[in-house]
């Protein structure tokens, strides 16, 4: 099946982990056999079941072009389009936030590559950071098995500066300037409970601001 962007060009897994959901499910990371996309993605469903927050995968804009009906009762999709470039992986509301945040998982020990995300990713993050969205991305480090929740003023910080720096974001950053999450039974990834300290650190550097 072929899938092409907005512009006309071929869509590639390497650049992208768009549509690569069902194939993410099979392997298995600490011996779980789960993606974190699933982990999240239950965990969410958790917090909606126990009326602690609303929040959802966004559905991927697709234009179908071409579909091949090999039997009466059976559809192949052979050919479509990204309508529009995708934002982020997740958004809802928690405790009268609004929360935007992206899920990704990288086989680098020392660093996260920015190359994993799109320039219109970060202009989204930061037109909802405009209108006092909560944004952030949920990284999982595969080999260490290692989860944090990474506030997006630090990947801007990278990202905005890697013209002239580096390429990547050093995991002893992501160490030093996020949340380490650790995992739990019910939800599986508790991160609301690393969204709480977010929260508090930005209502304390909003206080500080008026202070001054």
């Amino acid at each position: 099946m072929t899938f092409n962007y907005p512009n006309g060009k071929p869509y590639s897994q390497k650049k992208s982990n768009i549509f690569h959901e069902k194939h993410k499910s099979k392997i298995i990371y600490g011996n779980r056999g789960m993606s974190l996309e699933q982990e999240i993605n239950d965990s969410n469903a958790y917090y909606l079941e126990n009326e602690i927050a609303v929040i959802h995968k966004k559905p991927i804009p697709i234009q179908i072009v071409d579909v091949d009906y090999p039997k009466r009762s059976a559809a192949v999709i052979k050919k479509a389009y990204f309508k529009t470039p995708s934002t982020t992986d997740y958004n809802g509301i928690y405790r009268g936030y609004y929360l935007d945040f992206e899920a990704k998982e990288t086989k680098n020990k020392t660093s996260f590559p920015l190359s994993n995300f799109h320039a219109h990713q970060i202009k989204h993050m930061k037109a909802c950071l405009k209108q006092k969205g909560i944004c952030f991305t949920i990284v999982r480090f595969v080999l260490t098995d290692e989860l944090f929740l990474m506030p997006c003023n630090l990947l801007f910080k990278y990202w905005d500066n890697q013209q002239n720096e580096r390429k990547s974001i050093p995991k002893s950053e992501i160490q030093k300037n996020s949340f380490k999450i650790n995992y739990s039974l019910q939800p599986r990834i508790p991160y609301l409970k690393y969204v709480d300290l977010l929260i508090k650190q930005i209502e304390g550097e909003e206080n500080e601001g008026t202070r001054s």
